[in-house]
């Protein structure tokens, strides 16, 4: 085995390639573990081990620990030390490492706030106000209704939505196919209220908002003429719900978490929110089940006399 490659910082960049070329892990979830792991590298280096043989259990821990005292959160240590251990079992697979020394490595689990769930007739609110903006005829306007109504039609993530082509949307069947994380793909649907609004920002919005001269396939076009951002979404929609009452994130999961809480409201069978919603374990989308009991707790303790 060369010096070269028990180097760390090489390991971990032939790791990170991995991940991004092998694993189709995400450019957001590969720059959370190089963080992670640069930092890991960067402690190691300060305690005399700079080869991936020299890393340890207690070495691992201690990290986990210094992270602790430094005030981070459960969430991001979990974060942590879940990228150490995915970098010291694939130094086993890549047989780099005999054993694995973070196969014991624990951290602190993260808590699990509910969701942010805007109610019905909030969401009615939310949908005449975007309309009647939209009846300017304002290119942007119609844009962000039809933003508005796809990702709380199909419950899309934010990555999703900016990365729709005008290919992927079926009016026929009121379709849209959507590529999730991991590059998995799955078509979901939308309402006529969406199919309106996406169809009336195609006709009277997308060609003003779209630089002839540099044509793109790209559905949702922003102020520069080209693909809408991630950014330009979640400044949208937190300036559309930071303001409604409820805790949580006012961003675009927002508007997901609210479709599949609305959905099993409805009576819509577990299983079926998991398969719109792109969740590889069924335990992820039981978290909407839990949102539904808690609203139901409160309005039981609002409500009931004897509460």
């Amino acid at each position: 085995m060369s010096s070269e490659w028990n180097e760390m910082s090489v390991a971990i960049d032939n790791f990170l390639a991995y991940l991004q070329a092998e694993r189709a892990y995400s450019l957001h979830t590969v720059r959370a573990y190089r963080s992670d792991l640069t930092h890991l590298r960067e402690f190691a280096s300060a305690r005399n081990a700079t080869a991936v043989q020299e890393l340890t259990l207690d070495l691992l821990r201690d990290w986990v620990w210094l992270g602790s005292q430094s005030g981070l959160s459960r969430a991001t240590l979990s974060r942590r030390s879940a990228a150490a251990r995915s970098f010291t079992a694939w130094l086993v697979t890549t047989e780099t490492l005999a054993t694995d020394p973070g196969v014991r490595l624990r951290s602190p689990k993260p808590g699990r706030p509910l969701p942010r769930v805007i109610n019905r007739s909030q969401m009615h609110d939310l949908f005449a106000s975007l309309t009647l903006r939209a009846t300017s005829a304002d290119p942007a306007a119609l844009r962000d209704l039809a933003i508005i109504e796809l990702l709380y039609a199909s419950a899309l993530r934010v990555s999703e939505l900016v990365g729709l082509d005008l290919s992927d949307v079926d009016f026929d069947r009121l379709t849209v196919r959507v590529t999730g994380k991991g590059a998995k793909e799955r078509v979901v649907p939308f309402g006529v209220p969406a199919q309106t609004a996406l169809v009336d920002y195609l006709r009277q919005a997308r060609p003003a908002l779209t630089d002839p001269t540099l044509p793109t396939a790209a559905l949702f076009i922003g102020a520069r003429r080209t693909r809408l951002g991630v950014r330009s979404v979640y400044r949208l929609v937190a300036g559309l719900v930071s303001d409604l009452p409820g805790n949580g994130p006012a961003g675009p999961h927002a508007l997901r978490h609210t479709a599949a809480t609305h959905l099993l409201d409805g009576g819509a069978d577990l299983r079926a929110v998991q398969e719109l919603l792109g969740h590889a374990s069924l335990g992820t989308t039981q978290i909407y089940t839990h949102v539904s009991a808690e609203r139901l707790k409160q309005s039981y303790l609002t409500a009931h006399p004897r509460a």
